[in-house]
C-alpha cells in the first residue's frame, strides 16, 4: 500500500541522470501514481535555461527512462508552464516531491493551494546526489563535460586513459 495515492515533482529532465532517476525513485515509492511536471521550453528560457533538448525530444527520454525503470507504476507528464503546474490545481495531489535545492517552493505551493481552497500537500525533500568529487550531480556539469551521467569524472576518466 503505497504512502500517497498520487505525487508530483517538476523539473526539465533535460539530459536525465542519477540526480532525476533517485527523484523519480523516491516518489515511486511512495506512491503508485505520479504527476511530474515537465519545463516547457518557454518556461526553460523565462528561468535563463538553454536546454539541449527541445520539449517533444526531453518528454520522450523521460518516458522511455520511467518505462524502463519503473515498470508498474502509473504516471502522467504534464507541460510546465509556470512553477507548479498541475500540483496547484489537482485535488487528488497529497505530496510534492522536491530536491532539497528546490524545497522552499513547497510553501509557496501550499499558499498558492490554499488561495484556492484545496487542501496543503506534503512536502517530500530528497536529498541531492553528489558525483565522485562531492559536487551535485547536474545537467551543466554533464554539459560542461565534468562529470556524465552517473555522476563520475570525466577530466579525471579521461587522463586515467591516456596512460
Amino acid at each position: 500500500m503505497s504512502k500517497y495515492s498520487l505525487v508530483a515533482l517538476g523539473g526539465t529532465f533535460d539530459i536525465i541522470h542519477r540526480g532525476h532517476m533517485t527523484l523519480l525513485s523516491n516518489a515511486f515509492e511512495i506512491s503508485d501514481d505520479v504527476i511530474i511536471g515537465l519545463t516547457s521550453d518557454e518556461l526553460a528560457a523565462k528561468k535563463g535555461k538553454i536546454p539541449s533538448n527541445d520539449y517533444e525530444k526531453r518528454f520522450e527520454n523521460l518516458t522511455l527512462s520511467i518505462s524502463k525503470d519503473f515498470q508498474n507504476h502509473s504516471f502522467q507528464i504534464k507541460k510546465l508552464d509556470d512553477d507548479f503546474g498541475p500540483a496547484v490545481l489537482e485535488k487528488g495531489v497529497e505530496a510534492l516531491v522536491v530536491s532539497d535545492e528546490t524545497s522552499t517552493q513547497g510553501d509557496v505551493l501550499n499558499k498558492l493551494r490554499k488561495d484556492k481552497k484545496l487542501p496543503p500537500v506534503t512536502i517530500v525533500v530528497v536529498s541531492m546526489v553528489l558525483a565522485k568529487d562531492g559536487e551535485r550531480i547536474s545537467t551543466s556539469r554533464i554539459k560542461n563535460s565534468e562529470i556524465d551521467s552517473e555522476g563520475n569524472l570525466r577530466s579525471i576518466d579521461k587522463q586515467l586513459a591516456e596512460f
